[in-house]
């Protein structure tokens, strides 16, 4: 019964590291068709949604059945509770790559985002797929090294956030009110997505620890 017990635990925990993959993939893609203008990209991260929503309430089902069968105490509910935390906060990561690649489709033809900042965005999207790969492999491992990690990635994110915004404020700025409006968009979505992530990372070094990070309530 024990053995049954462990084999759904870790369960649990291979889902966690499949959906984290997932919401990667998706903001990989939300990147492409923002910077692209890539329809069919914006498309598939759209329509791709629905599978994450899938596999987050499947996810949350299968914690709720554990907690109802086997009545866990101690570390085992730690880690019960502790996933249907991160499967919330890596659930909200794949929204907000839906959001971006939303932005994408409503510009299309055109690319939601000026010349000028291109290779700014394009380096924001980078970081975000980077931060969410190393999230998954500290699911996976609960390796507290690879969580340190991100959060040194989470400040490159939030400086290129800054970066992005002052470029708005510049009196050089002629990129017009639609496509400032898009810009600052993009950028919150990409800053609260990492923001996810480093809020999964700090769960996982509780799991390992038992030491309590402050952990920031993003929307």
């Amino acid at each position: 019964m024990r053995d049954q017990y462990h084999e759904d635990l870790d369960s649990i925990t291979a889902s966690l590291v499949d959906i984290t993959r997932m919401a990667g993939s998706a903001i990989n893609r939300a990147t492409q068709a923002l910077l692209d203008a890539d329809l069919q990209a914006a498309e598939s991260v759209i329509s791709g949604d629905a599978m994450i929503d899938q596999l987050y309430e499947h996810i949350e089902t299968s914690a709720f059945d554990l907690l109802a069968r086997q009545q866990p105490v101690a570390s085992d509910l730690r880690v019960i509770i502790t996933s249907l935390r991160m499967v919330a906060d890596i659930e909200r990561m794949g929204d907000l790559a839906l959001h971006v690649a939303k932005v994408a489709r409503r510009r299309y033809p055109a690319s939601a985002i000026p010349a000028d900042l291109q290779a700014t965005v394009l380096e924001m999207g980078q970081v975000a797929q980077r931060i969410c790969a190393k999230c998954s492999s500290v699911i996976a491992g609960r390796d507290l090294a690879m969580a340190a990690e991100l959060e040194r990635d989470d400040d490159v994110m939030d400086d290129l956030h800054r970066r992005l915004f002052s470029r708005l404020l510049d009196d050089h700025w002629h990129g017009g009110i639609e496509s400032a409006i898009d810009v600052t968009l993009c950028g919150r979505y990409y800053e609260r997505f990492c923001d996810h992530a480093v809020s999964v990372a700090r769960r996982v070094v509780f799991l390992v620890t038992g030491e309590k990070a402050p952990v920031d309530t993003v929307v």
